[in-house]
């Protein structure tokens, strides 16, 4: 592929070459190591028209993911549409972390992923850890659709307990593992999100300080959380400092941290209780 045989400009996508690929694989429906093995192959006119369709969409600031419905997390391929956050790199962070504690603590059983969004969070843990129980919650119908139908093609869904809910599931039960990554961004700048004409603002709106969902969350977390337990919480790179004091104020006599993501920027809280 030359860049005259680029379907766009280059000077107007970021790693166009990559783009490029993922779009004609997506078109002709193949791997893109056969398109690569494969130089000769022609669209026909539908074929052609689709890729005409899809960059147009790109161009107009459309995210690659909702082009093909596909975004890969933690080595897996999820499913996703605009009713869902686009997975992020950064959130890997949060499993990692979790999978650590797991394996130091080979007796818990119970996991809560809060606000689960396409499931990549849950579905990336319990892959890893077959012998565990899921409960994931979220607030919108649509993205719990979307996160069922990943459990299942992932191989996840007997795991997998899916509950519309505002926050916390029903009733009383109690977790070793409580994983949320809240929508998180104040709401004076989601202007700056440059996907926001796409991704779903209710995944992404965290109130007036960024932390509305975040404090209501730790809130009601503390009769939750079995002992020893861990809480896991992404939070806006900005906010590192203030989800750290909500954190303290809720577990004050917890273990608790900030860490930072691969580019240094505050990401994730844990919360450790003994």
């Amino acid at each position: 592929m030359t860049e005259e045989s680029l379907p766009f400009a280059t000077n107007c996508i970021e790693q166009p070459y990559q783009v490029a690929l993922i779009l004609l694989a997506h078109v002709l429906q193949k791997p893109k190591t056969w398109l690569l093995a494969h130089p000769e192959t022609h669209l026909n006119p539908e074929q052609k028209a689709h890729l005409e369709r899809l960059v147009r969409r790109l161009q107009e600031g459309e995210p690659l993911p909702y082009l093909t419905g596909k975004q890969a997390f933690f080595g897996l391929d999820f499913s996703v549409s605009p009713v869902v956050l686009i997975p992020r790199p950064e959130t890997e962070l949060l499993v990692e972390q979790a999978l650590s504690w797991l394996e130091a603590h080979p007796d818990a059983k119970h996991v809560l992923d809060v606000g689960t969004g396409s499931g990549c969070i849950a579905i990336a843990l319990a892959t890893r850890k077959p012998w565990l129980t899921f409960t994931a919650t979220d607030l919108s119908p649509e993205a719990l659709k979307i996160a069922e139908q990943n459990a299942e093609t992932l191989g996840a869904k007997d795991q997998i307990t899916f509950e519309q809910a505002d926050l916390l599931p029903a009733g009383n039960q109690s977790f070793n593992l409580i994983c949320a990554n809240l929508p998180y961004i104040p709401s004076t700048k989601l202007e700056e999100v440059n996907t926001l004409a796409f991704e779903p603002t209710l995944a992404l709106d965290g109130g007036a300080d960024g932390l509305s969902l975040i404090r209501r969350l730790l809130e009601q977390l503390p009769p939750r959380l079995n002992h020893p337990g861990l809480v896991l919480l992404e939070t806006e790179a900005t906010l590192g400092a203030e989800t750290l004091a909500l954190a303290k104020t809720a577990f004050p006599q917890a273990d608790v941290r900030l860490l930072q993501d691969l580019a240094g920027l505050d990401r994730l809280v844990r919360i450790e209780v003994s």
